[in-house]
């Protein structure tokens, strides 16, 4: 088990040998649910399971029933380990990736998972660009046996490993998909790799059956349950013990919730990495300007904003790299910086850009603009949306309009392009990981759906930069090259950090124990990671058996 907090490197060209997917577990607690409060998805489900279809509108926790073929370690410092792939090893100087796949693993239908599988699955985002929701870096896949593909960059690509243990490039059965309309169907019935299966679906619960032949092993429950619920209502259902398992912030959780029972109700942050950002939208005025962008920048509350959080001393630094796991990535003109409103350097910032404000709106040549910024409502980011515009309004008498929309609308509005500003989360695994969304290689016209650079960055400097990254595995180079993507970052201002982000997990562990904590983990027990969501439910206990 390690400390939480380890500086995220990932070295693409390493050998990763042997079986270490899920331990083996035996069967315990016949009978037993897990019931998960959703917070974040509406007050009811679709039943739809095509995890790589165009549409945004889907069942929760697909990964419980797909898996991706690695998963990302978070508490060994981000390092890429096997899932169903067993090993991989890279050639031809970074172009070439072999991967040796598991041979244990079937599907929910009791056919084998065979290299045939993966050469579909990872081949879909090339055959159908619509759907490379990934951020796919590869140009081809093809079978060299039963276990084995060999995958084909363009370009050394020792850096974009995690890719292949990213949750939106699951494993999907050949023989189930290659015969379906992708563009149109539901799959209401997933047959996955994954130790779920859809025993039952309403609108306002899901249940999953835990299979009995999971090639990781036999889960300690029966069924996983899901239920959506709001922000509020969870806490008084966490409070009560209907609810198990929840991924939502809750501030002043500390007081309100863990104190009144610290041995069973547990409110635990793990640093991601990365941050809450505005994103700026490059693509159109007034954004295309640094100017603009640095003068808004400049002008963020980010104390206000962490301070209605209750989580005091949390604002991100100029970069969007979490000082507490990459300490030793940051350019030491970095580290320690927060930004503090700088009204006077704003102002100055719009001048040197030929801007004016005028009537609350932002006003060149003739032109005037009157921005808005979008935000996800189910989140309850309404009230530090309000601090962003009304610092905007106090500083430069700009008036941003709120752009509140549930979910699915916010994450439609973002890959189109269809925003001036968002609030969005900007982070990843690695330096390489954080920043690469800003590559053009992701970059679409405002309308067409983008797969990561939804802020449509196209900045000849940081392809070449992030370039560079992709073809080397020397740890020094490596920093290097981020500490120059560090400087961008904060000179050119794609995007703006407020607050660093965690994975936020609230357990009522009246019925389970053996959860994981912050400070003692291999896995971190955040619905919706895929592998290490499957990873906590394994080694769970029911308390009292």
């Amino acid at each position: 088990m390690r400390s939480r907090w380890r500086v995220l490197v990932v070295v693409g060209a390493l050998v990763l040998a042997g079986c270490s997917g899920p331990a083996k577990t035996p069967a315990t607690n016949a009978g037993a649910a897990v019931v998960y409060g959703k917070t974040d998805g509406g007050t009811t489900f679709v039943r739809n399971y095509n995890v790589m279809g165009p549409a945004t509108d889907k069942a929760p926790n697909m990964e419980l029933v797909y898996e991706p073929l690695m998963r990302v370690d978070y508490g060994d410092g981000g390092v890429v380990k096997p899932w169903l792939a067993q090993s991989w090893a890279f050639s031809d100087q970074g172009k070439a990736l072999t991967i040796k796949l598991r041979g244990d693993v079937t599907w929910s239908d009791g056919q084998k998972f065979t290299a045939d599988d993966v050469v579909y699955s990872l081949g879909l985002p090339i055959e159908k660009p619509d759907f490379s929701i990934a951020g796919i870096t590869y140009k081809s896949v093809a079978k060299v046996d039963a276990t084995t593909v060999k995958v084909v960059f363009a370009e050394p690509s020792y850096a974009t490993l995690n890719q292949f243990a990213n949750i939106l490039l699951p494993m999907v059965p050949k023989h189930v998909w290659s015969s379906q309309n992708l563009n149109t169907w539901t799959n209401p019935d997933p047959i996955g790799t994954g130790p779920f299966t859809v025993q039952e679906f309403k609108p306002q619960q899901i249940t999953l059956q835990a299979r009995s032949d999971y090639w990781g092993g036999k889960l300690p429950m029966t069924t996983y349950k899901i239920i959506p619920t709001s922000a509020d209502a969870l806490k008084a259902q966490l409070l009560k013990g209907d609810i198990d398992w929840a991924s939502a912030s809750w501030p002043n959780g500390e007081k309100e919730y863990v104190a009144k029972d610290p041995d069973k109700h547990l409110y635990q942050l793990y640093s991601n990495g990365g941050a809450m950002s505005v994103l700026f939208n490059t693509a159109k005025a007034p954004f295309d300007d640094v100017h603009v962008r640095r003068a808004l920048a400049l002008t963020i509350d980010r104390t206000a904003v962490v301070t209605t959080l209750q989580r005091p001393g949390t604002e991100a630094g100029p970069t969007g790299l979490s000082e507490q796991l990459f300490a030793d990535w940051l350019d030491p003109a970095y580290k320690g910086k927060v930004q503090k409103v700088d009204a006077t350097a704003a102002k100055a910032e719009l001048a040197k850009g030929g801007w004016t404000v005028e009537n609350g709106a932002l006003v060149k040549d003739g032109k005037r603009y009157q921005p808005s910024i979008l935000f996800n409502a189910d989140w309850g980011w309404g009230n530090y949306a309000d601090i962003l515009i009304n610092t905007w309004k106090q500083t430069l008498g700009l008036q941003v309009k709120g752009a509140g929309q549930p979910s699915a609308g916010y994450y439609d509005k973002q890959n189109l392009g269809q925003f001036d500003l968002v609030a969005a989360s900007t982070g990843g695994s690695g330096v390489y990981g954080v920043y690469r969304f800003l590559s053009s290689r992701y970059l679409t016209p405002v309308g067409k759906s983008a797969t990561l650079n939804q802020g449509r960055w196209n900045d000849p400097e940081t392809d070449k930069i992030i370039a560079a990254m992709q073809r080397t595995d020397n740890v020094d180079e490596l920093k290097t090259l981020g500490r120059q993507l560090q400087k961008i970052v904060v000179d050119k201002t794609p995007f703006s950090p407020i607050y660093n982000n965690f994975y936020f997990v609230d357990i009522n562990a009246t019925r389970w124990t053996g959860w994981p904590t912050p400070d003692n983990f291999d896995h971190i027990p955040f619905v919706g990671m895929g592998p290490d969501t499957i990873l906590t439910m394994l080694k769970l206990q029911r308390r009292g058996s």
